[in-house]
């Protein structure tokens, strides 16, 4: 069965790049434009990874990976934040909230799909692991 990533960013041109290259891998893609988006999302079908813009409106990327960690059934998921905010304190905020990788804007695909791929690897050797 396919990886499921849920891409999350109110950038619609982010997301169809981001989406396209996370297809072409073979993984399955779901999408929300805010962080209450992609809570519903997530409670609808859990993704194996989320990547998460920090600047939407609605509610913002630090807010809704705050309410992942505090919940018990997704305090696990991998996150990684992929954004401009790219400042120290930005950065150190991100890392609080309980990221698991900080990515800034500008990127490149490759550095996208490494982090990707590594991430998925993880969580692959994980459920693995806990299996047998």
């Amino acid at each position: 069965m396919a990886k499921r990533v849920l891409v999350v960013d109110d950038d619609p041109q982010v997301v169809k790049i981001i989406q396209r290259a996370l297809e072409r891998e073979g993984l399955e893609v779901a999408v929300a434009t805010n962080g209450a988006e992609a809570l519903l999302a997530i409670g609808r079908q859990r993704p194996d990874l989320v990547i998460l813009d920090v600047v939407m409106p609605v509610m913002d990327g630090f807010q809704a990976l705050r309410a992942l960690r505090e919940k018990p059934e997704t305090k696990d998921l991998p996150v990684l934040m992929l954004t401009a905010r790219s400042e120290d304190r930005d950065v150190a905020r991100g890392w609080t909230a309980g990221v698991d990788l900080y990515l800034t804007k500008p990127f490149t695909m490759e550095e996208l799909l490494t982090a990707t791929r590594r991430m998925l690897e993880v969580t692959g050797a994980e459920e693995a692991g806990a299996e047998g």
